[in-house]
């Protein structure tokens, strides 16, 4: 059976527009912040909104209750399908129904949750994470209708923000619900409002929380201070340590490398250090690439540290302290392993002879597009008709953990990151927005590209 046709879906798509503005918008008002309590009934709203949302494009979703790993009651998910052929392909599409935090609204310059469009953005907390990516599901279901020929599974996860505790345990006892031959992860973003992207790569990650220790107890910095370095001083030192000249991570054994499937254009610095506000003196940190940088190299961030205050401190050398490093891995390495080399070394370098202790924490799976498959090019194909224009693939420096356990449990399933936001989007900060003409061409590439793995279905 022939395929729909670009301008078959983008028509159905641009007629379904006034829907899917006003979805988001109910989305936003929603205000479903799961770090307010993921079983408080603001998330049980959320769920059934999206679940009712998708039954109104043929997905037979229901909410279902997870269970943490202790047994307590977890987040509302929704999941659902619509099944078609059983000699078609399967899709399962994800996307996340809770949102971030708010703490400052007067940060804002529209009511955070309220969708306001202004300047052909809709801005809003959630509208890009991921009430984008549940926008781009319903839209691209809407505009295939009954003539989809792909069986479809939906997961619409309740607790992503809050790093997806329940996940694993949900995913086995929901393991039929998730078997599939692709899966879409509508949570990251493109190039630019107008420049797809396919995400390459996501960074795994680690956390290792570190003591130093030089004394029994504080003593007085007159009497000792000298002979003997404090404790936050002699932390300090540690963490320079893992630094060669240029600032970059020079820890034997975590592991780095290139861009996945290649560096297709790098980064620009300028906008680099204007999105991330760095102060005119600062000299970016490592070599190579700033793809590669961010991408897939480690990074490693003091992320908290135990120390007296500057007001009400006084003449005391500190006998110990204690930080916390965030370290970012590369996509392909197992996070243990490269905690394991990170804490081998530190204890290694304890300055002076200090002790150095380090308890390992939260890890995750980074993870790797397969840059060869047949798929990425049939997806690369459906964006460059959307979009107009050739795709700029990327990586991303952060993680999301459940997508290597879904590939570790379905080796043979490829997987898809696709998503809503550009570099204008501001997710997780104030001021959060989506391209809506960003918004209608992703839907199209979803749709366009549905119907380019069902077109040999009868």
């Amino acid at each position: 059976m022939a395929e729909l046709g670009l301008e078959t879906i983008r028509t159905r798509v641009q007629d379904d527009r006034s829907r899917i503005v006003d979805l988001l918008r109910d989305k936003i008002a929603l205000a479903s912040v799961s770090a307010k309590g993921i079983t408080g009934d603001h998330m049980r709203r959320s769920a059934d909104y999206v679940a009712g949302q998708l039954r109104q494009v043929g997905v037979d979703a229901r909410v279902v209750q997870a269970a943490n790993p202790d047994g307590t009651l977890g987040a509302f998910e929704v999941i659902g399908s619509r099944q078609v052929d059983a000699n078609a392909p399967t899709v399962l599409l994800y996307a996340h129904h809770d949102v971030q935090p708010v703490p400052d609204p007067s940060q804002w310059s529209t009511d955070p949750f309220t969708g306001v469009e202004k300047d052909g953005r809709l801005y809003g907390r959630g509208s890009a994470d991921d009430g984008g990516g549940i926008a781009i599901h319903s839209g691209a279901l809407h505009a295939l209708g009954k003539d989809l020929r792909v069986n479809v599974k939906v997961f619409i996860e309740g607790e992503e923000e809050m790093g997806s505790r329940s996940f694993i345990p949900f995913l086995q006892a929901h393991r039929d619900d998730f078997a599939s031959d692709l899966i879409i992860v509508a949570d990251s973003g493109n190039w630019s409002a107008d420049t797809p992207s396919l995400t390459t790569s996501l960074r795994g990650n680690a956390d290792l929380d570190v003591t130093v220790t030089v004394l029994e107890h504080p003593v007085h910095s007159g009497q000792f201070g000298g002979p003997i370095l404090d404790a936050n001083t002699l932390a300090a030192m540690l963490i320079a340590s893992m630094y060669d000249d240029q600032g970059q991570l020079a820890v034997p054994g975590l592991e780095g490398g290139q861009p996945i499937g290649g560096l297709q254009r790098d980064l620009d610095q300028a906008q680099l250090r204007a999105d991330a506000g760095v102060v005119d003196s600062y000299r970016l940190a490592g070599t190579d690439s700033l793809a590669s940088r961010l991408w897939t190299k480690p990074a490693a961030a003091v992320i908290g540290f135990d120390a007296h205050p500057v007001e009400g401190s006084f003449n005391v050398l500190a006998d110990k302290t204690r930080f916390r490093i965030s370290l970012r891995t590369a996509p392909t390495q197992r996070p243990e392993q490269a905690a394991q080399a990170l804490a081998d070394f530190l204890i290694a370098h304890a300055p002076q002879g200090a002790r150095v202790e380090v308890t390992p924490g939260d890890m995750g799976m980074g993870w790797a597009m397969d840059a060869d498959s047949p798929v990425v090019r049939q997806a690369e194909e459906a964006m460059r008709q959307a979009f107009g224009r050739d795709p700029v693939n990327k990586g991303e420096g952060g993680s999301i953990p459940f997508i290597p356990e879904l590939k570790r449990l379905f080796p043979e399933a490829q997987v898809l990151v696709t998503g809503p936001e550009d570099p204008q989007s501001n997710a997780h900060s104030p001021n959060e927005s989506i391209s809506l003409q960003g918004l209608v061409d992703n839907i199209i590439t979803e749709a366009l590209l549905l119907d380019s793995l069902g077109a040999g279905q009868n």
